[in-house]
């Protein structure tokens, strides 16, 4: 029978897990990818607003945009350029600090801020963020190690396969609707015992929006699973 490691020696082994594993961890609970609610086309464009219909409401979701937006964390740009907003979109995913004011709420609050302005998309989105973002539990968790966790982003374009999937849907998507695939290196920091501790993994997803002639500026649908997207 084997040894068990030290308690020191265990529980930094954890601590290394929770650092270098923490999509893994949030994604034990399934997203939809939403590409078939894509094919949803509004009829005329709606007034922008950020909530979530749902028959339980999540207080975040179905918040105003102005009561969404969190002081001090800067909003994701206003922008008609999808590759642009995708951009921004990849950096309020994965750009977040444990140790600063800014709470989990926050950083979801930043994204579902620039949600389908009709709200048929943001229940959906909302299940979305919650494989990308912390769980409440694993965000304390993690904040007792002082973790960081940002972006760096190396390519962003609009994918061959998203090419394929409009000409299947026709007429059937909102003009303006595109998907934008993002891959890049997410870096993570954290401290054990005084020092630190460092991951950094690649990373790639799908996010789809639409922007004009529907809309003056770009808005977040849906995100598609992480480290599946469209190529």
């Amino acid at each position: 029978m084997l040894p068990l490691p030290a308690p020191t020696t265990y529980r930094r082994r954890m601590v290394r897990i929770a650092l270098g594993t923490l999509v893994l961890l949030a994604v034990a609970v399934a997203a939809v990818t939403g590409y078939g609610l894509l094919t949803t086309r509004h009829t005329k464009p709606v007034e922008p607003r950020a909530t979530a219909a749902s028959s339980t409401p999540d207080p975040v979701a179905t918040a105003t945009p102005a009561a969404l937006a969190p002081p001090g964390l800067p909003p994701i740009i206003a922008t008609a350029n999808p590759v642009t907003f995708a951009t921004a979109v990849s950096r309020a995913l994965f750009d977040w600090d444990t140790t600063g004011r800014h709470t989990l709420a926050d950083h979801k609050g930043r994204l579902l801020v620039v949600a389908d302005p009709s709200g048929v998309e943001s229940p959906g989105l909302v299940a979305d963020l919650g494989a990308y973002l912390p769980t409440v539990q694993t965000w304390d968790f993690l904040a007792k190690y002082e973790t960081r966790q940002w972006i760096q982003v190396t390519d962003t374009r609009v994918p061959g396969q998203w090419q394929d999937a409009v000409t299947a849907a026709g007429d059937g998507l909102t003009p303006g609707t595109t998907a934008v695939t993002v891959t890049g290196v997410r870096h993570r920091v954290g401290t054990w015992e005084g020092h630190e501790v460092a991951e950094r993994f690649d990373v790639a997803f799908t996010a789809f929006i639409v922007c004009g002639p529907t809309y003056p500026q770009c808005y977040l649908l849906r995100l598609s699973r992480l480290d599946e997207p469209l190529r």
